[in-house]
């Protein structure tokens, strides 16, 4: 009998161990089911189409200063937004201008970082840096950054290579050096003025020095800091120059309503980088359509709100450009626009 009863125990005892070790393998299961391996975790920022269903995606959407450009960016990019799908709906677009001021600049940018925005649009490089250093692990769209390997936001356009990629505003700086010839072919020595702060100006300026020491043409610069020395920059170059030229700045941009008359009244020609400074008083330009660019950047967020990976969609450039002369500032310097230029070319005023 006592054997008897030490063989049923010995067996519950053993039936107990069998079940716990089932449990224990049960829960191992499970674990490493759920969890990925290491291999596969990424190093990516997760898409913003993996928040809760119903769940509006954030997006923060920042602008250094308001001049005609850059605005026509925001409002259309805005606009093709809801036009994909990302209307008030489906999309919180949190949108904030900077005033020219890099501070009020850095501190949007790091209140986006701690809203944990799904997705960063930055218009102009100066946003696009600012955005970048604040919230380095959120996705960011750029629009109008000229050179963004330059701007260090990229080193290769063609494979972005991580969560930054964007849409560039460059137009060949050839292009408008030879509508300068061909509407004020007496100019002899240029002006440029720009910001040494802003590194797409920086950069275009250097491949406009390398075409005028290629093609025998003089060139004078004044640098600013802020919009309000541009007036004084241009009153600086008076009777050292027979032109302006000034690429896409946007501190340049901001002020062009004095730079363009300082202009004026010297009977000197303002040529540009993007079209809305033509608009804004320049003579003219060789330049892009920022409301396409606009649009185009809205299409490169859509995708990434979508899923796909920024570091498989390319930075995109506008490869359509459009000669831009203001009628109205050719009258006042006395310039007289040729017929087939006249005929081809769009004429503000």
């Amino acid at each position: 009998m006592k054997k008897l009863t030490v063989l049923v125990t010995s067996l519950v005892l053993s039936l107990s161990m069998l079940t716990g070790c089932g449990g224990s393998a049960a829960t191992s299961s499970a674990a490493s089911a759920s969890a990925p391996a290491s291999s596969e975790v990424s190093s990516e920022a997760p898409a913003p189409s993996q928040t809760a269903s119903g769940e509006k995606v954030k997006v923060g959407l920042v602008q250094i200063v308001e001049h005609t450009s850059l605005n026509q960016i925001r409002e259309s990019f805005i606009e093709e937004m809801k036009v994909l799908g990302y209307g008030d709906d489906k999309a919180e677009i949190e949108y904030a201008n900077a005033s020219g001021d890099q501070s009020n600049l850095n501190s949007i940018c790091q209140k986006f970082a701690g809203d944990e925005k799904d997705l960063i649009v930055a218009i102009a490089t100066p946003s696009a840096q600012a955005a970048a250093a604040a919230a380095p692990n959120i996705p960011l769209v750029f629009s109008a950054v000229t050179d963004p390997v330059a701007a260090k936001l990229v080193t290769d356009p063609n494979a972005p290579g991580g969560i930054i990629t964007g849409t560039s505003d460059a137009i060949p700086v050839d292009q408008v050096f030879t509508l300068m010839k061909q509407l004020t072919p007496d100019v002899k020595t240029v002006g440029m003025i720009y910001n040494l702060g802003e590194v797409n100006s920086v950069s275009v300026i250097e491949q406009a020095k390398k075409y005028c020491d290629e093609n025998g043409i003089n060139y004078v610069e004044a640098t600013v800091t802020n919009s309000s020395e541009v007036q004084q920059a241009a009153q600086s170059l008076v009777g050292k120059c027979e032109a302006f030229y000034t690429p896409i700045d946007n501190t340049v941009a901001s002020a062009m309503a004095a730079y363009a008359e300082v202009a004026k009244q010297a009977k000197l020609p303002i040529y540009t980088g993007a079209d809305s400074m033509v608009i804004d008083g320049g003579f003219a330009t060789v330049g892009i359509d920022y409301t396409l660019l606009g649009k185009q950047t809205a299409q490169m967020a859509a995708k990434i709100l979508e899923g796909t990976p920024v570091k498989n969609i390319p930075v995109e450039t506008l490869s359509d450009f459009s000669t831009i002369i203001n009628q109205t500032t050719a009258d006042a310097i006395g310039v007289t626009i040729p017929e087939d230029l006249a005929s081809s070319a769009q004429i503000v005023k």
